[in-house]
């Protein structure tokens, strides 16, 4: 346990900086757009009232109150989460291939250290899982604040408010934000076991090299069709065939079935077949 912590930090510290400054991206872009759409309504609002005697009611009616909807829609909030996302996705795969190409071939020094290496996949999976739980609860954070900056910038009349937690109820922003520990599971389940499967399928390359490129091929499309085989089941069959807890149970199943696979395929390929 406490080689593989090791390897956590160290795998979190090569990423830190990175991730500092995504951080501070996400803090500048969505409290300027706080400030930004706010200051922006209440520009237009002042000037269509004060300067074209529009009465405050038609003005409202006509343009409609502002609400913190329309940051979270707007590209100063969105777009640092999009630049966010992307670049953690790279990292999915830089994670890896850095090791092998990077200066002075880093992998060996990985794969002699006296730790099984199964605990490298693991470190290198729990740093992903770490990096996003971090920008989920940095939102979490930020959101009061400039919903606090909407408030005192837009006087009442000209805003609607709503509670902190129907923000959260938005489409967008419950994919990031389940409301129930079930849902929490389900898509964090989901998003670990789509990284575990794309470790394994790199690993798969890193083993075979041009064959391997083939071989994570296939085991990605195989993995695919068993983790959704619940889904497809359930639409070829008719609609009421099986009950929705069933088909919950088996994506279950097939979640743990894929997810074990994906481990299991990974220690074998790191204790005999990895090629550094």
């Amino acid at each position: 346990m406490k080689s593989y912590l090791k390897l956590v930090n160290f795998e979190v510290n090569r990423f830190f900086n990175i991730y500092l400054i995504l951080i501070g991206i996400t803090i500048l872009s969505q409290v300027i757009g706080s400030f930004a759409v706010s200051k922006g309504y209440m520009n237009e609002a002042n000037q269509m009232i004060n300067e074209n005697l529009m009465p405050k009611s038609q003005f409202i009616e006509q343009f409609g109150t502002l609400s913190f909807y329309q940051i979270v829609f707007s590209g100063w909030f969105l777009l640092p989460i999009a630049l966010c996302i992307t670049t953690l996705m790279i990292y999915v795969f830089f994670i890896w291939y850095r090791d092998w190409f990077g200066k002075n071939t880093f992998i060996y020094r990985l794969l002699m250290l006296p730790v099984e290496r199964i605990n490298i996949y693991f470190a290198k999976l729990t740093a992903i899982m770490f990096f996003v739980l971090g920008f989920i609860a940095l939102q979490i954070l930020l959101i009061p604040i400039e919903m606090q900056i909407l408030k005192s910038i837009v006087p009442a009349d000209f805003r609607t408010d709503f509670p902190f937690h129907e923000i959260f109820n938005l489409n967008i922003m419950n994919w990031f934000y389940p409301n129930t520990i079930i849902e929490f599971i389900v898509v964090y389940g989901t998003g670990l076991i789509f990284v575990s499967v794309l470790f394994t399928a790199i690993l798969l390359e890193r083993s075979y090299r041009l064959k391997g490129i083939f071989f994570a091929i296939v085991y990605g499309i195989l993995s695919f069709l068993v983790f959704f085989a619940p889904i497809l089941l359930s639409i070829f069959f008719t609609r009421d065939y099986f009950y929705p807890i069933e088909i919950f149970v088996m994506e279950l199943v097939a979640g743990v079935i894929v997810l074990v696979s994906a481990i299991w395929i990974a220690n074998h390929l790191l204790k005999r077949k990895i090629r550094v």
